[in-house]
C-alpha cells in the first residue's frame, strides 16, 4: 500500500504556505535540513518569551516543512554573560546568537554607534538610525565576528528607576547608577554621577542594599523584574533603546545554500518587523505598570512617582551628549569610524560626531 495521507497533506500544506508567503516551492524543496545551535537574550522578557523563540521554534520549521530547526535557548538558562555569546558564535559553539549591542561593544566600538546613549528620543527616529547604520554594523560584524548580521531590533526604551529622590537630572549628580554599556556610562557620569556595571538580575538586590541608587533598563524589563518593589522614582528620560542584534556565523551561512539563506533572511525579517512593532507597544505599557499611572494591563502595578524631563532637563541632556557621549565615543573609535557615522546615523538626526 502507498503511504500518502497524512504526510503528503502535511507536505502540500507547507508548499502552499510557502508560496503565499513569497517563496517558491521549488525553494521550499531545495532547502538543505539544518539544526541551528542558537542563544537568545534573557529568558524572562519579551524578546525571547514573544520573539527569539517564536522564530526558531516555531516559525522557522513551520517555514521550511521541518528542515530548519533548532536547539534554542536563553543565555540566562545556559548560564551565560551577554559579553559571551559573540565570542561562542564566532568559535562555532553556536550558530546563531542574539544578544545586546552594548554587551559586545567593547571589541569593536563602531559597533555601539547604533544605540549611543540619549542621542534619539523616539522610535521613528530610532528605526531610521538603525536602517542606515545597518550596512557599517554588517561590516563590524563579518570582520570583528566572522558573522552575518541578520536583524537589528530593540528593548523598551532605557529609562532611570531609582531607590531615592530623584525630580531633574541635577539629582543624578553623586548617585551611583546601574549601567551595562560604555555609553550609557558616558551620559552616567556627564550628569555627574558614578557609573556602576551590574548583572541585570542583581540590580533588585543592589537596590535594596544601597550599591546603587538607581539602575538604567527598559521600561518593560523593569517591570517584569520587579524593580518597582525597591525604586520609588522613574525618572522618563530615554538613554537608549537596548538594540539587539540576531546573527549567524558565516561558517554555517555558506552550508545553508541559496535556498536556505533566502529562506532565513525572509523569517527574520518577519521577526524583526514583529519585534520592532511588540517593543514599541511594550514601551508605554511599561511606564504605566511601573508607576500605577494608568491601567497596567499586565498584572498588578508599582508606585513609583513618574518623573518627566523638563525642558530645562532636555537642554543638559543636549551637553552632555555633546561634550561626554558623542565625544568619548570618537575617542574610543577613531576618525574613519567617526566618518562613517556622521555620514550615516549623523544625517539622520542631524548631528555630527567630533573627528578625534
Amino acid at each position: 500500500m502507498k503511504k500518502t495521507g497524512i504526510a503528503t497533506t502535511l507536505a502540500s500544506a507547507v508548499l502552499a504556505g510557502a508560496t503565499m508567503l513569497g517563496i517558491s516551492a521549488s525553494v521550499v524543496a531545495d532547502v538543505k535540513p539544518y539544526n541551528f545551535k542558537v542563544v537568545g537574550t534573557w529568558g524572562n522578557l519579551s524578546n525571547w518569551i514573544k520573539h527569539e523563540s517564536n522564530l526558531w521554534n516555531n516559525a522557522m520549521p513551520a517555514a521550511s516543512g521541518g528542515k530548519l530547526t533548532a536547539q534554542a535557548s536563553p543565555l540566562t538558562e545556559l548560564g551565560l554573560k551577554g559579553f559571551e555569546v559573540m565570542r561562542l558564535l564566532k568559535l562555532g559553539v553556536f550558530d546563531v546568537a542574539h544578544g545586546v549591542v552594548g554587551y559586545v561593544a567593547k571589541e569593536n566600538p563602531e559597533i555601539e554607534g547604533v544605540d549611543l546613549s540619549t542621542l534619539v528620543q523616539d522610535w521613528d527616529t530610532m528605526r531610521k538610525v538603525v536602517e542606515a547604520y545597518k550596512p557599517v554594523l554588517a561590516e563590524a560584524f563579518e570582520k570583528t565576528y566572522g558573522a552575518k548580521l541578520m536583524a537589528i531590533y530593540p528593548f523598551p526604551s532605557q529609562m532611570l528607576w531609582c531607590s531615592k529622590p530623584v525630580e531633574s537630572i541635577a539629582d543624578l549628580k553623586g548617585k551611583k547608577i546601574r549601567v551595562y554599556s560604555t555609553t550609557l556610562g558616558d551620559f552616567v557620569e556627564g550628569a555627574g554621577g558614578v557609573s556602576t556595571t551590574i548583572a541585570f538580575a542583581e540590580v533588585v538586590p543592589a537596590l535594596q542594599k544601597g550599591v546603587v541608587d538607581c539602575g538604567i533598563t527598559g521600561t518593560m524589563p523593569a517591570y517584569r523584574a520587579k524593580w518597582y518593589e525597591v525604586a520609588t522614582h522613574a525618572y522618563l528620560m530615554r538613554v537608549g533603546y537596548t538594540a539587539t542584534f540576531g546573527a549567524i556565523n558565516l561558517k554555517t551561512w555558506e552550508r545553508l545554500g541559496p535556498e536556505g539563506q533566502a529562506m532565513v533572511e525572509a523569517e527574520f525579517k518577519k521577526f524583526e518587523d514583529n519585534a520592532w512593532a511588540e517593543t514599541i507597544r511594550e514601551d508605554e505599557m511599561g511606564i504605566i505598570c511601573n508607576t500605577g499611572v494608568g491601567e497596567c494591563t499586565e498584572g498588578e502595578a508599582g508606585k513609583m512617582k513618574k518623573v518627566v524631563p523638563s525642558d530645562a532637563d532636555l537642554a543638559v541632556r543636549n551637553t552632555i551628549l555633546n561634550d561626554f557621549v558623542l565625544k568619548r565615543w570618537a575617542e574610543r573609535c577613531g576618525a574613519d569610524c567617526v566618518k562613517k557615522w556622521n555620514d550615516t546615523v549623523g544625517k539622520v538626526v542631524g548631528i555630527n560626531a567630533p573627528t578625534p
